[in-house]
């Protein structure tokens, strides 16, 4: 009985899930808790800048992971990577919660230099999650691809729900110490530290960790009994589940170079390119170009308002995950008119 608890679909789901929320926390929970840090760091306002910068750089790890399937076809063990970058980020979470506010002397000024640190091998992490944690899902049937995406979306709501619990940009007016009857602005506190919300990443980078480990080790069928043990799924879902792979199917040997070459010539269309530069342009802004600005953009509102809108931002991502369960648009007007309400909004 407890055996077949544990082999269940929806034991299956939740680990899957769990092990997807792992992906993007690091970085999600470091936009959302940007609204507190400014306040202690001595960049300050100019910090998203300096943070768009950092997590750009940790697209070296995708790029050292495609270099070596390249050079070295077959000798990558995704397995072992992704034990080691998920150990990495829980130290490194660690290491953040307790020295984050930490400023070293360079040059004659004050840098948050282990915060830069931190947060580079953070995003390192999470880059690199992008070409190693779904090529290990294609191991499970179809249906758990949607759940890894949900449990992406969950890396961004879980910081989010917890930063509107936090409470920041709350002030109320008081009589200024002057004596002039004027009135100043009175920021209150947050509800609770920046250091608990690192602690609170540790957390979920461990239950991540936890979650893979038991992916790895639950006692499950074959991949080829669970594909046929698998409710059929629809033309439609296997063409979106494995839309890189052309529809193509395992071979035989001498079958190989048949099937190669109308393959590469199949996915360069124009349809492919357009999606492919859209998908570009649609990181670039929102990960890239907005943060590093949006600052600057709310400051003039109040911190309440640059807090609401990364944390309303970030909520954006689970809930398009979710919906994307059950309402699917293929068409590419329908996307032409989402990406230029996204750049004009």
């Amino acid at each position: 009985m407890a055996d077949s608890w544990w082999n269940s679909p929806v034991v299956t789901h939740i680990l899957v899930a769990l092990f997807g929320m792992g992906s993007w926390i690091s970085v999600n929970t470091l936009w959302v808790e940007l609204p507190v840090v400014v306040n202690v760091l001595p960049e300050k306002w100019s910090l998203p800048a300096y943070l768009s910068v950092l997590i750009a750089f940790g697209n070296l790890g995708p790029v050292a992971v495609t270099l070596t399937h390249h050079c070295a076809p077959g000798r990558l063990n995704e397995r072992l990577v992704i034990h080691s970058i998920q150990a990495l980020a829980v130290v490194a979470s660690a290491f953040l919660a307790i020295f984050w506010s930490q400023k070293v002397m360079v040059s004659g000024e004050l840098h948050s230099v282990p915060y830069f640190l931190l947060t580079f091998i953070l995003a390192l992490v999470c880059c690199t999650s992008n070409v190693t944690f779904l090529p290990f899902m294609y191991r499970f049937p179809p249906e758990y691809i949607r759940t890894f995406f949900v449990g992406q979306g969950l890396s961004a709501l879980f910081p989010c729900v917890l930063a509107l619990g936090q409470g920041i940009g709350k002030l109320e007016c008081v009589n200024s110490t002057s004596g002039n009857g004027t009135l100043e602005p009175n920021y209150h506190k947050e509800n609770f530290p920046a250091q608990n919300f690192f602690w609170f990443l540790f957390l979920m980078l461990g239950i991540s960790g936890l979650s893979f480990v038991a992916l790895t080790l639950r006692i499950s069928t074959s991949p080829a009994q669970e594909a046929k043990d698998a409710p059929p799924s629809s033309k439609e879902e296997t063409e979106e589940t494995h839309s890189l792979q052309n529809g193509t199917v395992p071979v035989s040997e001498d079958q190989v170079e048949v099937v190669k070459s109308p393959s590469c010539l199949t996915f360069w269309t124009s349809r492919n390119i357009y999606l492919l530069l859209l998908l570009g342009v649609s990181n670039a802004l929102s990960n890239g170009i907005l943060p590093s600005v949006q600052s600057f953009t709310c400051l003039p509102y109040g911190k309440m308002a640059f807090h609401l809108s990364v944390v309303l931002g970030n909520i954006a991502n689970p809930l398009a995950c979710f919906l994307a369960m059950f309402v699917l648009c293929r068409l590419v007007c329908f996307k032409i008119c989402m990406q230029v309400l996204f750049r004009f909004k």
